[in-house]
């Protein structure tokens, strides 16, 4: 039954208005969410920026908190809802503000801000809570602040953009609906004319539709001319056919029919046989012919159809040897290598065996002896060649040989159509291959025949990128010196001996530490070679800055906020790594600068010189013996020099930041003239062989590496408050390998990373759970003081800015080394 017919134009209106209509209802629901939470968001960052500004404001004077309410903590708030707001000290006690607002509220041991509704004098108010980490005497602790604000400006906001967005929805369905109803209609003219063009043509013209119609028709209209062309193809094909075959059968069938004629009136037997003899000679001819002719036709349509695939060439011909007759196939001897044998060619095998079977034919027929098909494989092409000892062709006749129905004069008696060396060449050329003819020595024929490799382009190209490779490795051979060959970047070659892979690495770990790392992730690797190249952080963030670094595959610093400012200036790649979630949330920012170790900065002391009981272990302690004994320390403390190390200017701001006694230590720095280096190993070095008493902020995992070797060191882990800092990774945008970026830092943060983090390098794991001696919970239980680590983001950025810089390394300069 013929299936009733329907309205497209119809269905599509109803669907469209359907469609506009629930959109519109999606749509108003949505804003409505989004209103509320963009109004959140708002009057949460002008909470939490009002309870900041006043945390910044907290001091600690003989072990009281003081705070001086800032004006603008209140400033930045409008509109008509009341604002309320407590400040506790450690023990809980209110400093100002209203006591009864945090009577229901907890405690702060974070930074925060944490945010939560509850109800206060009888409305329900927002409460942004911020804690903020003070240090008086020996003791350190949180002090907390609470801000507060009604909800009511919160609400007149979500209901101001849900109601300024649910008119332009409206009108825009209105308008939709308008255009849908008008606009369907005129969708369908250019089908219309589409069909009248079609109606007006004559049945046989299959010329191309030259109709100008919209984008969106034209992909119609190209159907529809592919389709004519291929009819008109395959027509022209099958005229040609019944063309040839009409004129090449018509003679041998006619000379069948005159002997046929004649042997019906034949008496004499022998005569009659001899008759019989000649139809059967003319009706193979026959069937040879129209078998070379429907070949050709279905050769033709599976080359113009482009039907592809890959084969071996010796599959191919052992396909044509199973087909022959046994008497046949025994005088065919194949010599082919492993190598020609297995070369892979790309193309359509019912072609490329045909053309094989044509070629082998031919010297079967033509020759008495042994055919012999050997081959060869250079310059990215096979080459396969069929010997004969038959009469050969002469060279006159071998361009001629190559056309359709015609043979040569050598061919004789035998029976032949003259197509087969026609469709040989064809189809090598159609597989972009050539086709040559021969003289055997000795006598005979040779046929070659050429057919392109599988990835042959591919080859050549990766024959291009060694070469050019290995120039540039022998241009850098002849410029270095050797002297500055010395002080190039650690190579570690890949294991499995491969070395077209190589990810580059910039960083400020240690090279004999880093090596644990590197042959870590070489196991998971076996075919990269890794090049590291060892810089201090702050020159190797200028480096990077000024262009004169090459962009490494990943960079490494142990200066987070130098990292973090990259990343924030957008010279860091973006990069979802699987084990991400297993990294602390302070660890990580943007998913492009990544923390994968737990390095908390500590104090140590020679032994010799300091004894136990009379070490300090709280930074207050420090200074009080500093400013007590500057005689004895003269000369013999060490920290880092600020201005010249990115690691050491990031611990100094945040010691300042936490603690009211910094400057008060650093003034005993200065005092007992101190001795200022640009990394760790220098000063573990010193107070190793005694030329130093005291190292201040040494990172811990250098100091614990360190000690674990023998070295005549104590290592004391603060008991007032530990900064941590974490080495960052992060890959830059212009990384020439960003995929081997990304695989070491995913390595870096995998179990198999983590525990060589807490193993013998002594780094730190960062991922909580992690296996060995230096997980980020044994480094926590060897202090009694609060675990401070240094959060990635945006808030270190504030350290960096020029001018805060510049007053700060000058504040320091003038307290460290007073000037006359």
């Amino acid at each position: 039954m013929q299936a009733k017919s329907f309205s497209i134009q119809r269905r599509i209106v109803t669907l469209a208005l359907a469609l506009l209509l629930t959109a519109a209802v999606v749509l108003i629901v949505f804003i409505r969410d989004y209103a509320e939470r963009a109004s959140d968001r708002a009057f949460d960052r002008l909470l939490a920026a009002s309870a900041l500004t006043i945390a910044g404001a907290v001091q600690v004077e003989d072990d009281t908190v003081i705070v001086e309410l800032p004006f603008a903590s209140f400033g930045m708030f409008s509109g008509q809802d009341r604002v309320f707001y407590a400040v506790e000290d450690p023990s809980g006690r209110a400093v100002t503000g209203y006591e009864d607002l945090s009577a229901n509220l907890p405690e702060m041991n974070s930074a925060g801000p944490v945010f939560v509704d509850t109800s206060y004098r009888g409305e329900l108010v927002r409460v942004a809570s911020v804690g903020r980490l003070t240090s008086s005497g020996s003791d350190t602790d949180w002090v907390t602040i609470h801000v507060a604000e009604t909800q009511n400006e919160r609400e007149a906001l979500s209901a101001e953009i849900l109601g300024n967005a649910i008119v332009p929805v409206v009108a825009l369905t209105l308008l939709g609906i308008a255009l849908v109803w008008f606009g369907i209609g005129r969708m369908f003219a250019p089908l219309y004319q589409l069909e009248r063009e079609l109606r007006a043509r004559a049945p046989d013209d299959l010329s191309p539709l030259d109709v100008p119609v919209p984008v969106e028709v034209s992909h119609l209209v190209s159907a529809l001319n592919a389709f004519m062309g291929r009819l008109r193809s395959a027509m022209d094909r099958v005229t040609g056919l019944v063309a040839e075959a009409a004129h090449e059968v018509r003679t041998p069938l006619a000379s069948l029919r005159a002997q046929a004629e004649v042997a019906m009136d034949e008496q004499d037997p022998e005569a009659l046989r001899r008759r019989v003899g000649r139809i059967h000679q003319g009706a193979i001819q026959a069937s040879q012919l129209v078998s070379q002719l429907l070949m050709e036709a279905t050769i033709s349509h599976r080359l113009e159809n482009q039907e592809t695939d890959t084969t071996a060439f010796g599959a191919v011909v052992e396909d044509v040897r199973q087909r022959l007759d046994p008497d046949q196939a025994r005088r065919l001897v194949v010599n082919l290598t492993e190598a020609v044998a297995a070369a892979p060619i790309r193309g359509d095998r019912v072609a490329l065996r045909e053309m094989v079977r044509n070629v082998v034919d031919n010297a079967l027929v033509y020759s008495e002896g042994p055919v012999e098909i050997g081959g060869g494989i250079g310059d990215g092409m096979m080459t396969m060649a069929v010997s004969d000892r038959g009469p050969g062709i002469a060279d006159a006749e071998k361009p001629l040989v190559l056309e359709r129905f015609k043979r040569g004069a050598a061919s004789g008696t035998k029976v032949g159509s003259g197509l087969g060396l026609s469709i040989v060449k064809r189809v090598a050329e159609a597989h972009r291959g050539a086709l040559r003819l021969g003289d055997r020595p000795g006598g005979g024929l040779v046929v070659e025949i050429d057919l392109p490799l599988v990835g042959r382009t591919r080859q050549v190209e990766q024959l291009r990128k060694a070469l050019g490779s290995l120039s540039a490795l022998v241009l850098c051979l002849l410029l270095i010196s050797p002297r500055d060959a010395q002080a190039a970047s650690s190579t570690y070659p890949a294991p499995d001996g491969s070395t077209g892979t190589v990810l580059t690495i910039v960083g400020t770990t240690d090279t004999p530490l880093f090596a644990d790392f590197v042959t870590g992730f070489q196991a998971v690797r076996p075919d990269v070679t890794v090049e590291y190249d060892e810089q201090d952080s702050l020159p190797m963030y200028e480096s990077f800055l000024s262009g004169t670094m090459a962009p490494p595959d990943l960079l490494i610093s142990s200066a987070a906020d130098l990292q973090i400012k990259l990343a924030n200036d957008g010279y860091a790649m973006a990069y979802d790594s699987p084990w991400l979630g297993g990294l602390p949330d302070w660890a990580h920012w943007r998913n492009e600068v990544f923390g994968f170790t737990f390095e908390p900065a500590v104090i140590i002391y020679n032994p010799d010189r300091i004894s136990a009981e009379e070490v300090p272990r709280t930074h207050l302690t420090l200074a009080e013996m500093l400013e007590t004994q500057s005689e004895r320390f003269r000369g013999a403390i060490a920290t880092y020099d600020i201005a010249e190390s990115g690691v050491g200017y990031l611990l100094a701001s945040q010691d300042q930041l936490i603690s009211s006694n910094f400057w008060r230590l650093a003034a005993a720095f200065g005092r007992v003239d101190a001795q200022f280096s640009g990394s760790s190993p220098a000063i573990l070095n010193g107070v190793a062989d005694g030329s130093l008493a005291l190292g201040y902020n040494v990172l811990g995992s250098y100091a614990f590496a360190r000690k674990a070797a023998g070295a005549n060191i104590e290592i004391v882990v603060p008991d007032d408050y530990v900064l941590v800092l974490t080495r960052a990774m992060l890959i830059p945008r212009e990384a020439p390998y960003p995929e081997l970026g990304r695989a070491f830092v995913d390595f870096a943060l995998s179990p198999v990373g983590q525990a060589i983090a807490a193993g013998p390098t002594a780094l730190g794991s960062v991922v909580t759970g992690a296996r060995g001696d230096w997980t980020s919970e044994a480094i926590a239980a060897r202090g009694r003081g609060v675990i401070q680590p240094i959060p990635l983001g945006p808030a270190l950025l504030v350290s960096l800015d020029q001018q805060r810089r510049k007053r700060f390394l000058d504040s320091w300069g003038e307290i460290v080394s007073p000037k006359p």
